[in-house]
């Protein structure tokens, strides 16, 4: 059958572009991976969820191949079967949205133009992006009002420009220690900002409010508060979705893209046939994806004549960190306080989204504070050992977790900075190894700047100190050049030149008249912010382009 559009995968990237255009009245198509999962289907399950990656391709029929660099040219490769290794997020109908905390931060003016900005840095690709915030803010602003993005502005030296006053959901509950961080923040000169969640507040858009089980990140949402593609989008569109479907290549005349070639989970072929093809299988796939699809016309990947496919792939910078606090040294209401179940700490700090060492001004990032996972497991797994380093056992093992988790808690923070681009951070094919569908897989090529580290250490010590007002203990954290597999971008840079990008300014590809690309690779550069938020925005308005595309052809 032909259609209108076809996409390639179902989360952030695509299916914005599906519900526009099919409530528009073209005929879409999605190819998805996974499987087709609804609210009935999700638990708080962490053995399956957790431990034995239920929404994931398992490694020993999917894996990637993992080069780690230590240096500008030497590197450890890794096999990511036998390394446990993986970089696979949600793959399932509405991709990793599915599974995402949603925490919902715009870029700000400046990420846009971060050369023209702060300047180059040796060793780093910067460059500013072909749109400015102006042309995205109306994007962000459509979101939060389809997607449903609960919050409440404050004003802040770094408060991005908005079109409206205030999110269009209210915010969420919060957990009655956040008072306590508020004035600690009060009285270190920080501002305190309410973190802006892509979770319903209350029954809005056709879907449930959130019910506080404290269990979002990495979980499916059982009520349909959380704002994934599935639940906001796909779910409200008539748009034809063919699950199980593993899309291998992409076959093309020299001007246009012609069929999907992709095959189902018992290795049976088929094609499909569209007018526009959209590419939104999640960075390192979209990247693998093309240059599997080499051909006479594109010998070195489909849209690669620049040789810039699977180049400067980014993630998110930074680190993590926590603090507990005993009950030992709380007033009765403030153990109340802080042991309230399922409401969320919600705050975050972008005091140093830029700031000034005394020699030169530096892009800065986001430090977003959040209770520990309610995983049961990995909370246990923490108390196994005893002041001396000694595992316990039976009942001197229960006393402690009992105590543990009874009379204290533990407040976590997140940094977000820029993870610079870079010529050793890139997506390739390996040559020998192939994954159970005969497709080579994907070589993910892995090197972090140092001046990555240098930045989110500067946060994580400015997030210390907020847990030192507020009276933590055992504070601690750690800031790694170890890439979160969950925020990936890069590999197909959009821009205005195309001998240095792969993409046009409105994500389609320089060198084919109907490819486009929607998911995080058009991203130059990532900002210090998740990236979620963006690629919603940014397929709405690339949306807004395939209809004029559509209207040309029909």
């Amino acid at each position: 059958m032909k259609y209108d559009v076809c996409i390639i995968g179902s989360g952030a990237g695509g299916s914005p572009i599906a519900y526009e255009l099919s409530n528009a009245g073209y005929k879409v198509v999605v190819l998805e991976k996974g499987e087709n999962y609804t609210e009935e289907d999700f638990s708080k399950d962490e053995l399956a969820v957790s431990r034995r990656d239920m929404f994931t391709p398992p490694l020993n029929e999917q894996k990637h191949i993992i080069n780690e660099y230590s240096n500008s040219s030497d590197f450890t490769r890794y096999d990511g079967a036998k390394a446990g290794w993986s970089f696979w997020n949600g793959s399932m109908v509405g991709g990793s949205s599915n599974l995402m905390s949603g925490y919902f931060h715009r870029m700000k003016p400046r990420d846009f133009k971060l050369l023209s900005s702060y300047g180059k840095i040796q060793g780093a690709n910067i460059v500013d992006w072909a749109i400015s915030y102006e042309d995205l803010e109306p994007y962000y602003t459509k979101v939060e009002e389809v997607i449903g993005v609960s919050g409440r502005v404050v004003k802040h030296k770094h408060q991005e420009p908005r079109s409206t006053e205030d999110f269009p959901q209210k915010e969420l509950a919060t957990n009655g220690a956040t008072k306590w961080f508020d004035k600690a923040c009060d009285v270190l000169g920080f501002e305190s900002i309410p973190t802006p969640r892509a979770v319903l507040s209350g029954d809005s858009l056709k879907r449930h409010g959130c019910y506080y089980s404290n269990f979002c990140g990495s979980y499916g949402c059982a009520s349909g508060a959380k704002g994934s593609a599935r639940a906001a989008l796909l779910q409200k569109c008539d748009v034809k979705i063919i699950t199980d479907a593993f899309v291998y290549k992409l076959k093309s005349t020299q001007e246009r893209v012609t069929k999907a070639y992709y095959y189902t989970q018992h290795g049976f072929s088929h094609a499909v046939k569209a007018k526009i093809f959209i590419l939104s299988a999640q960075a390192i796939e979209s990247s693998r994806l093309l240059l599997n699809s080499k051909n006479q016309f594109f010998p070195n990947g489909l849209a690669n004549s620049s040789g810039e496919v699977g180049k400067n792939l980014i993630f998110s910078a930074g680190g993590s960190g926590s603090g507990r606090f005993n009950f030992e040294n709380l007033t009765k209401e403030q153990q109340s306080e802080l042991m309230q179940p399922g409401l969320f700490f919600n705050r975050s700090l972008q005091d140093w989204y830029d700031y000034n060492d005394g020699c030169r001004i530096y892009k800065g990032g986001t430090i977003d504070f959040l209770f520990e996972h309610q995983n049961i497991i990995s909370r246990a797994s923490r108390e196994l050992y005893d002041d001396e380093g000694n595992i316990m056992w039976g009942e001197k093992l229960a006393d402690k977790l009992h105590s543990r988790l009874t009379t204290s808690r533990v407040l976590t923070f997140e940094v977000f900075n820029d993870w610079l681009p870079t010529d050793n951070c890139f997506v390739g094919v390996d040559e020998k190894e192939v994954d159970k569908y005969g497709v080579p897989v994907g070589v993910i090529n892995l090197y972090g700047h140092p001046h990555d580290l240098a930045v989110g250490e500067h946060l994580a010590k400015k997030a210390v100190k907020v847990l030192e007002e507020m009276g933590a203990e055992e504070i601690d954290y750690s800031i790694s050049a170890s890439p979160p597999p969950n925020l990936v971008a890069g590999g197909c840079r959009f821009g205005d030149d195309a001998k240095t990008s792969v993409l046009d300014r409105n994500c389609k590809a320089h060198d084919l008249e109907n490819l486009y690309v929607s998911d995080a690779s058009f991203m130059p550069t990532g900002g210090s912010v998740p990236y979620t938020w963006t690629i919603y925005a940014n397929s709405f308005r690339v949306a807004d382009e395939i209809k004029k595309e559509l209207a040309k052809l029909s």
